[in-house]
């Protein structure tokens, strides 16, 4: 039946199309990268990517939480996982050091598991962390690291991409980080206060560290997998 109340399968095939640009672009940075459909697809990818025995760590992620990793790899029982931002039932993340040491053990894990706040179409990856760990991780250490990236986070350059980030990503996380994980300071940030950054100087600035990754050396080409699906995930 006809319909037109929606544009999801639009949106799929434009995310299709602008993945094959972004893909072949990763390849000539020696990164991989794949296209599925759905974030099931992305998910079945994922257990694939990952063999038997390996110690899986992870970066905080929406995009992880939403496509269900985690809790398939405990079903699967054939991994260690190291999950610095396991919350409790009352959506509480482990204390700051016990976090911390978690973050630690995970710059050693063998699969690195996080999002990207942005890919550009040229195979760049964009992100901007407040301690630091996630972009440490899929910098160096881990062996393997495996993005995940709906099609809303491809974006033409690097300026749109730290225009979003800073405009969009960064306090929409804030508000995550107070409204679920009951983290008080982070309401106190200005950009969520004004509905936009001021490159402020507060003390709990999310925007601590920003890392742009223009692919690989020859000797880690491959290292870094990126795993592009043709829906919307993630923030």
């Amino acid at each position: 039946m006809y319909c037109d109340t929606t544009a999801g399968s639009e949106l799929s095939r434009f995310y299709e199309i602008r993945s094959e640009t972004v893909i072949k672009n990763l390849q000539r940075r020696n990164m991989d990268g794949y296209f599925v459909s759905t974030q099931q697809d992305a998910l079945g990818l994922v257990l694939t990517l990952i063999p038997p025995d390996a110690v899986v760590g992870r970066g905080d992620s929406v995009t992880l939480n939403r496509i269900g990793v985690i809790p398939e790899l405990l079903k699967r029982n054939e991994n260690k996982i190291i999950n610095p931002v396991q919350a409790n039932a009352e959506g509480h993340h482990p204390p700051r050091e016990e976090r911390q040491k978690l973050q630690r053990e995970a710059l050693l894990s063998d699969v690195f598991l996080t999002g990207t706040n942005a890919v550009t179409l040229d195979g760049r990856l964009v992100n901007i962390d407040g301690a630091g760990n996630r972009v440490a991780a899929m910098i160096f250490g881990p062996k393997k690291v495996i993005v995940i990236a709906g099609g809303n986070k491809i974006v033409t350059d690097v300026d749109e991409a730290l225009h979003k980030i800073h405009n969009v990503v960064s306090p929409v996380n804030s508000l995550r980080h107070y409204m679920k994980h009951k983290q008080v300071e982070a309401i106190e940030r200005p950009c969520i206060k004004l509905g936009k950054c001021v490159d402020c100087f507060h003390e709990w600035r999310v925007c601590r560290n920003t890392v742009i990754i223009d692919g690989c050396q020859p000797p880690e080409k491959g290292r870094i997998s990126v795993i592009l699906v043709g829906e919307e995930l993630g923030i």
